[in-house]
């Protein structure tokens, strides 16, 4: 997508414009009807909330740009999301990011929808209580109901904050994959053979996080997960990338576990700061066959099917080609409406399908819309509900 003639505009006018123009996209490549009216969560109209709910979650971080994805050029790199999922889907084309553009920290504002203003590389925990925390403390849900599986041993500390009200034992139990397959590993000549799976940082790679806390430890996950240390580590031999072996973790939890919220960040996308074009477009790929694997996996599985409503974003965007700041595909410094202008994908039973939403929402309104979703209230977050999902 080009924007140079859309310099004078303001960000509001730019993102507005983004927003047509995959709409446009999404009615040539599907067929996709524009949202005429809304459909919102029982909860909103003061009906009950239906027991047994579930709900997943896909964030992708390093966000891919319309170029490579909503745009003609881009559709061969996305076909089922606009093939498969787009059909079932309300999407929505206007998801606006206004806080801080690195993973951890817009990972954590979506969680808890408030913008954080941490320093991204910092081993903290949100300062605002998670969507994890509302929905256990409100809902008495156990702790094997909320699990996270995060790409970066960056992102420990996101399954709960350091709220006063929330807080310790409330959040959600965190799985780091690589972490798990590190410690799986017996000798250097076996790490040898995983080290691109285990490559945590693409952005700052000498950052090396602390990572004292609540992640739950190889011996208790083996349990969890029912998978040998062995079968884990010989699994992971024959995977591509980081991102497959946290959609393999997931579907893992799912069988054994079936949590009813369940958080998944990818992460290959961001290999794009390493400056090589194929390796970013691969990501791309990679995420949009993974989100049809979780989505096949959930309409497989008994406890999942007919019952479970499946969110898609990314956390942010990046930089457009025109912008001698950015860097383009490789970066999201800026800050510019094109880095900060995203989507969200929503399938599930109460979802209208094939439809697309130009309203301009917020990333901070996914929490308030799963706390309608599921009857617990997101009291703190700044959003609010988007009323154009159930």
């Amino acid at each position: 997508m080009r924007f140079a003639h859309w310099k004078a505009r303001s960000p509001q006018e730019i993102s507005q414009a983004i927003a047509l123009s995959r709409r446009r996209f999404l009615r040539a490549a599907t067929g996709a009807g524009t949202a005429a009216a809304f459909f919102g969560p029982a909860a909103l109209h003061g009906m009950p909330v239906p027991k047994n709910r579930k709900a997943v979650v896909v964030t992708f971080g390093g966000g891919a740009r319309d170029d490579e994805t909503f745009m003609p050029d881009g559709q061969e790199n996305i076909p089922h999301l606009l093939h498969e999922l787009m059909p079932q889907a309300t999407f929505l084309t206007n998801v606006v990011n206004q806080g801080i553009l690195g993973h951890y920290v817009a990972t954590a504002s979506i969680v808890t929808g408030v913008y954080e203003t941490f320093n991204n590389f910092a081993a903290v925990s949100p300062n605002n209580p998670t969507v994890f925390e509302y929905y256990r403390k409100d809902l008495k849900r156990p702790a094997t109901d909320a699990w996270v599986v995060a790409p970066s041993n960056g992102f420990a500390r996101i399954g709960e904050s350091g709220h006063r009200l929330y807080g310790r034992g409330l959040g959600a139990g965190v799985i780091l994959p690589k972490r798990l397959l590190a410690a799986a590993l017996s000798s250097a000549s076996d790490g040898a053979r995983y080290q691109h799976l285990l490559r945590d940082n693409y952005e700052t790679p000498l950052y090396a996080p602390s990572l004292a806390g609540g992640q739950i430890e190889l011996d208790q996950m083996a349990e969890v997960l029912k998978v040998s240390v062995d079968d884990f580590a010989g699994h992971a031999r024959n995977l591509a990338s980081p991102d497959e072996l946290s959609v393999y973790i997931a579907k893992q939890l799912m069988r054994q576990l079936s949590p009813s919220l369940l958080w998944i960040t990818l992460h290959d996308i961001d290999i794009a700061h390493s400056g090589t074009f194929s390796l970013y477009l691969d990501g791309i790929k990679r995420s949009d066959r993974l989100c049809a694997e979780l989505w096949q996996a959930i309409q497989k599985d008994p406890e999942y099917a007919n019952k479970t409503t499946m969110f898609i974003l990314p956390d942010f965007g990046r930089d457009s080609d025109i912008d001698s700041g950015g860097n383009g595909f490789q970066h999201h410094r800026t800050g510019d409406p094109i880095s900060r202008t995203t989507w969200m994908m929503v399938l599930g039973p109460e979802v209208k399908q094939n439809v697309v939403a130009d309203r301009r929402v917020e990333s901070t309104d996914l929490i308030p819309t799963l706390g309608a979703y599921f009857g617990f209230d997101s009291r703190f977050s700044t959003g609010k509900p988007i009323a154009e999902v159930a």
